[in-house]
């Protein structure tokens, strides 16, 4: 049965049948999706919109979800990494970036300054690192932070990381705990104050 068959056959196609996750992602400012914590670059016009995303162990897709239409196909990167055609690096700086440098700036004069070395040195693709450096102002306040990126540029080492660990290394409440308002009496006087008031009379 196999002879007869054999006339008919085709050749094994040259590698397997891929069998790919599907999800939906929406483009971030920087121009990317995150799969499996990489980076993968969309056509422009889509920062903000959602598209359709398919991946395998060797190739991530990225599909119009209306249509179906194929917009980019990546090789797939390790944790962290980042892959973007050269035709979809940006010519200029988006508005929305122009956005948050404008938010660093307010926040303190070297955390802007940080913000924009980060921009300066990786473009497009520092915007979470800028992201995250304001992200440290809204958790913690802008005058550790601030406190934090002048460290960061007096060393020569305007980074995200820098910026969070000295910070993890300085929390700002151990400071705050160390400081004693003349106005606040010590614990004492009101531990004494709590015994008298409750004594019982004889």
């Amino acid at each position: 049965m196999f002879d007869e068959e054999r006339p008919s056959l085709l050749p094994l196609p040259a590698e397997p049948f891929r069998h790919y996750e599907h999800g939906r992602r929406t483009v971030h400012l920087d121009g990317c999706v995150e799969v499996a914590a990489a980076y993968y670059g969309a056509p422009p016009g889509w920062v903000g919109r959602e598209v359709s995303v398919q991946w395998d162990a060797l190739h991530v897709r990225l599909l119009d979800p209306n249509t179906g239409e194929l917009l980019r196909e990546h090789r797939r990167k390790p944790r962290g990494w980042r892959s973007v055609h050269p035709e979809d690096r940006p010519k200029k700086t988006a508005p929305g970036v122009l956005q948050l440098l404008a938010r660093a700036d307010r926040a303190g004069i070297s955390i802007g300054a940080v913000c924009r070395t980060i921009h300066a040195r990786q473009a497009e693709a520092g915007v979470r690192r800028i992201q995250g450096v304001l992200s440290l102002v809204k958790r913690h306040g802008s005058v550790p932070v601030e406190r934090a990126c002048r460290e960061a540029l007096d060393l020569g080492v305007p980074d995200y990381r820098f910026v969070r660990r000295w910070i993890e290394k300085h929390p700002p409440h151990a400071e705050l705990l160390r400081q004693v308002d003349p106005l606040i009496r010590e614990l004492t006087h009101y531990r004494d104050l709590f015994d008298r008031l409750t004594q019982t009379p004889n």
